[in-house]
């Protein structure tokens, strides 16, 4: 399977009268863009703004973020089994707006939404203070149930996502990169005799507005699932989760999963990729004792050397990852673990809500408890009162000078447990 990924550089985004793009500003029809959005009757309104870099702006609560794409060389233009008919992706040639990104916000689900700051400290812990967002911002029709409502403003983000990619389909790309990966039985040689490693994706599967969806079917309805690459990065896999903000992967962070590109970049180099496992992380013990030993069997059965795991979410979902983790090395396979800490606002707490002594590998992406102090903004996109029933959030965040004090837990994509933002290493 081989996929070409053009890059398409932008720096600006301008709402007005007609959709294209020009010398790296992408124009965005109002009237259009709105019309499309409101053929879902279940969406009364949605307003559009424009956050840049730098900007004194608050967007909350957010959703989720998606990177505008279009996809060529596939009859399926869009997310499969989601805004399009059910469909393989993963092949041909995809195009990216690289730099620019549509936010979707409103008062949700009223719980674990997230927020982002476009400057000052609150910026230093979000990878979307960076992009140039359209924030998009949906009232739902009256008495609208919370699950509809949530999947409503899912696919809005994403059709949004679909009709800025069009814009591009005629430019020629600004970089260029290929993803391919032979077939299992067709490596031999050097390849053959790397270490071979697996990459198994923990997704949240809870329920209860916390799910994922592959090829449109929700996680928490599947065993593990072995799929190429590819596909993750072209947009088989798609974000409903409401988990608390600091460590949701979003669409965009699927689409741009940096464990799946660091190991297409060391692949054939010092290690043999062999691809990934998709596992879901649910809530019964029955379930997870079943996933976990279904993704071990399947893992076991491609001959995996290696496994680097990948958590969502935290607390319940550390009995998932170390449950993972000991049952891998139990077989043989070593593992390398990614999460997140919730250590407490001292950092002294105990880290993580189950260990096991297999887990000698870990990479912590930051403490979710972490206090930090944002300055007022100058706008806010949506509605700062939620930070009241945020995670990392509450009544007594708002202080008396118009600064909010959080935590970690509140910012999007601060700990993101694939690695999606700033690392630090430390040699003790």
């Amino acid at each position: 399977m081989k996929l070409e990924v053009g890059e398409i550089e932008i720096d600006d985004i301008q709402l007005g009268d007609e959709t294209g793009i020009e010398e790296g500003v992408l124009h965005v029809s109002r009237s259009e863009l709105r019309k499309l959005l409101l053929e879902d009757k279940r969406l009364a309104a949605v307003e559009m703004t424009v956050a840049r870099p730098g900007d004194k702006t608050r967007i909350i609560p957010v959703k989720d973020v998606i990177e505008p794409r279009l996809r060529l060389d596939n009859e399926i233009t869009g997310y499969p089994g989601v805004t399009d008919k059910m469909g393989r992706v993963g092949s041909g040639r995809t195009l990216a707006l690289k730099g620019a990104a549509v936010v979707t916000t409103g008062d949700i689900v009223a719980i674990q939404e997230g927020l982002i700051d476009m400057w000052g400290e609150g910026a230093r812990y979000t990878p979307f203070s960076q992009t140039c967002n359209l924030a998009l911002t949906f009232t739902p029709r009256r008495n609208l149930e919370p699950h509809q409502h949530e999947e409503a403003v899912r696919e809005a983000g994403l059709k949004a996502a679909e009709y800025l990619g069009e814009a591009a389909r005629d430019l020629e790309p600004d970089t260029t990169h290929l993803y391919e990966l032979p077939p299992l039985s067709a490596r031999s040689g050097e390849l053959a005799e790397l270490p071979r490693v697996v990459y198994l994706e923990m997704l949240i599967a809870q329920g209860l507005l916390h799910d994922s969806y592959i090829y449109g079917v929700d996680a928490k309805e599947t065993l593990p699932t072995w799929i190429h690459p590819n596909e993750i990065l072209d947009g088989a896999l798609v974000s409903g989760n409401c988990v608390a903000a600091c460590d949701k992967i979003t669409t965009y962070q699927h689409q741009n999963n940096s464990i799946i590109l660091d190991l297409y970049d060391r692949h054939g180099k010092d290690l043999n990729f062999l691809g990934v496992v998709l596992t879901p992380e649910l809530t019964t013990f029955t379930g997870k004792v079943r996933s976990c030993e279904h993704a071990t069997g399947l893992i076991k059965s491609i001959g995996a050397d290696g496994v680097i795991i990948s958590e969502e979410g935290y607390g319940n979902p550390d009995s998932d990852l170390l449950q993972n983790c000991k049952l891998l090395e139990q077989e043989g396979i070593k593992t390398v673990l990614i999460t997140d800490e919730c250590a407490g606002n001292d950092g002294f707490s105990q880290s993580l809500a189950d260990t096991s002594p297999e887990a000698r590998a870990v990479i912590s992406t930051g403490n979710v408890s972490h206090p930090v102090r944002l300055d007022p903004a100058e706008r806010v996109i949506g509605n700062i009162g939620s930070l009241a029933n945020l995670a990392g959030g509450s009544g007594e965040s708002f202080q008396d000078d118009g600064s909010i004090v959080c935590e970690l837990n509140a910012i999007i994509g601060s700990t993101s447990e694939i690695g999606y933002h700033n690392l630090t290493a430390r040699q003790y």
